[in-house]
């Protein structure tokens, strides 16, 4: 689905749920003045063609006992090793994300673990087994802020206010 599939209703819809996911259909449809059966019929259409890809409560990783962020670039020594490497990475519950990038590295990750010495652990026990050349950790002091895309103004096709 492009961009020129959407219009200025759910533009609208997709405001107010990025910014409250649990936000009821009805509070909706009374904020876009339309039934909820359209807000629902809308949703479940940008659902099917992939715009919405679900939603989630978002955890305090912190709170939860994961002191350490870390972003890792990974540098394969066979870089066909590709698809299997990221097959590994994706069972390994110390990364949260995981990119294929331009520049120096094949992948680019970001881990959460408890604390240093979890991370030394971690790159050492799971990651070069993986068949690295090397890696480059990089540790998150703070993050300044966070998120979501903008929705884009429909109407014109451009970045829309940064929620």
């Amino acid at each position: 689905m492009s961009i020129s599939n959407l219009d200025a209703l759910d533009e609208q819809i997709l405001k107010l749920i990025s910014n409250d996911a649990r936000i009821p259909f009805l509070e909706v449809a009374r904020a876009c003045h339309v039934s909820g059966a359209a807000i629902h019929q809308r949703i479940q259409k940008m659902v099917s063609f992939g715009v919405i890809k679900g939603s989630q409560f978002v955890l305090d990783p912190q709170l939860l006992g994961y002191e350490t962020c870390a972003f890792v670039g990974l540098f394969l020594k066979e870089p066909s090793d590709f698809d299997r490497v990221v097959a590994a990475l994706r069972e390994m519950p110390e990364v949260v994300e995981c990119h294929y990038t331009t520049g120096g590295y094949d992948i680019f990750i970001k881990i959460y673990t408890r604390n240093n010495s979890h991370m030394l652990s971690f790159i050492h026990d799971k990651l070069q087994p993986l068949g690295l050349q090397r890696s480059e950790t990089i540790i998150s002091l703070h993050e300044a802020f966070h998120r979501k895309v903008a929705v884009p103004d429909f109407a014109t096709g451009e970045g829309g206010d940064v929620q």
